[in-house]
């Protein structure tokens, strides 16, 4: 009896690499996303359950979960989540329009000048280093314990993002597009309005959203004096009582919102600067 092996078939290289790449499904990052924070919460969940740590100091997420609807439909500290989240959002929001006003023109002043630079530098530096909480009396001694010192010191803390974000965005500008302007006659003005302004957007609004992170992380400090409503506030009042559960609560509803304002800022940014996302 004669045994007459099969010839192998053989897959060329080039295929057998192509039709995984076609028929290969990734995995969206959605859905990672999502199967990590269920994968948190479960672990979250098990460890208060079998309450690794003092149910005091880690609530379970149910026990979290109480605590937040108590907060939407009783509030706590006089005020209801609503409208501490209320008057959170107005001073973030108030600061942003305020740094913005101000670190749009400074970021290019420092780019296009050479004497803005030397004066504005050493301020930007000096400033980007610093924690809120080390001019936070300073300002409440220049301006007070009203909300303008709250709002002065969540704005300062969002500048420096916002200036070299911008100053960065007009470096990057192509030399051949400001040539091509100024061989058609364009002056000054209608250069920075025309060229350099349109295409520092995409730089401008990721350092928004930056300065944007930064704000809400300098919430709670500037919520420290004299509140009396914002989620900064509403967490300082439970953390003093040990009351943790609306402490997780408050932090959880700050993600959220920062969340959604950068999603909004993405959307904006899309829309403004569609090219950007192109590139």
């Amino acid at each position: 009896m004669t045994i007459v092996a099969e010839p192998s078939l053989k897959i060329p290289d080039d295929v057998e690499q192509a039709v995984p790449a076609v028929r290969r499904r990734q995995i969206p990052v959605a859905v990672i996303s999502t199967l990590t924070v269920l994968g948190l919460l479960v672990v979250w969940y098990l460890a208060a359950a079998a309450e690794l740590v003092s149910p005091i100091f880690l609530p379970s997420p149910v026990v979290v979960g109480a605590s937040l609807w108590t907060l939407i439909t009783e509030g706590f500290v006089d005020s209801t989540l609503a409208q501490h989240a209320a008057a959170s959002l107005g001073r973030v929001l108030a600061a942003l329009v305020v740094s913005v006003a101000i670190g749009i023109p400074a970021g290019l002043l420092i780019a296009t000048s050479r004497i803005g630079r030397g004066i504005l530098d050493p301020v930007v530096e000096f400033l980007r280093p610093l924690p809120p909480l080390a001019y936070l009396p300073l300002i409440i001694i220049w301006i007070g314990i009203g909300e303008a010192s709250k709002v002065t010191v969540i704005a300062l803390s969002m500048l420096p993002s916002i200036i070299i974000a911008t100053a960065a965005g007009v470096r990057a500008v192509p030399k051949d597009h400001i040539n091509a302007a100024r061989s058609f006659g364009a002056s000054r003005i209608q250069v920075l309005l025309h060229v350099i302004l349109p295409s520092s957007v995409p730089s401008i609004l990721t350092g928004t959203r930056i300065a944007l992170g930064t704000g809400w992380s300098t919430l709670v400090a500037a919520e420290l004096v004299a509140a009396t409503r914002g989620l900064g506030f509403m967490i300082q009042s439970a953390a003093q009582f040990l009351v943790t559960d609306v402490v997780i609560a408050g932090i959880i509803v700050i993600a959220v919102i920062a969340i959604l304002l950068e999603v909004l800022a993405r959307l904006l940014e899309r829309w403004i600067a569609p090219w950007a996302r192109a590139n």
